[in-house]
């Protein structure tokens, strides 16, 4: 006879917007990560980590049986999902705000949907911007490739 351990596990809601894809390499079928995995496989470090825990932007993180920080698969989608915020330029406190709305639950979609469409046209207003930045710069480039290229005049 097994004895199964019928503690419930405490992870974070995540919702299918977050499993779009890992960024990061994970061993097959693990599923328990130390903070230091989750630092080498997010390019996060620990302290930033442990903020993000304290902010409310990373909530519930398991422990083990001596306290330390046990991360699951979730954890780390959540986390591509977060870096992938702060891609966007939103702030930290709109971050954890949206965190707090996938918290609640099923009844917050239509705001986390708005939060992520003006975010989405945010974006969409800066790819523009990079893009106007390119023409120039390709300009400058192919200018200065041309000046060394003019044969001096006396």
């Amino acid at each position: 006879m097994t004895a199964i351990d019928s503690t419930p596990v405490k992870s974070p809601p995540v919702d299918a917007c977050v499993v779009a894809g890992s960024d990061h390499p994970r061993p097959d079928g693990q599923d328990r990560y130390t903070i230091r995995e989750v630092a080498a496989y997010t390019g996060l470090s620990a302290p930033t980590l442990r903020w993000y825990e304290e902010i409310g932007l990373m909530p519930d993180v398991e422990r083990s049986h001596t306290g330390q920080r046990v991360y699951s698969n979730r954890d780390l989608d959540w986390l591509s999902f977060v870096r992938r915020l702060r891609l966007t330029g939103m702030p930290v406190a709109d971050m954890v705000h949206f965190a707090e709305l996938v918290r609640q639950g099923e009844d917050t979609y239509d705001e986390r949907r708005q939060i992520l469409e003006q975010t989405r046209r945010d974006v969409l207003v800066r790819v523009a911007e990079l893009t106007d930045t390119l023409v120039v710069l390709d300009a400058k480039i192919d200018f200065y490739t041309g000046a060394h290229q003019a044969p001096e005049r006396a």
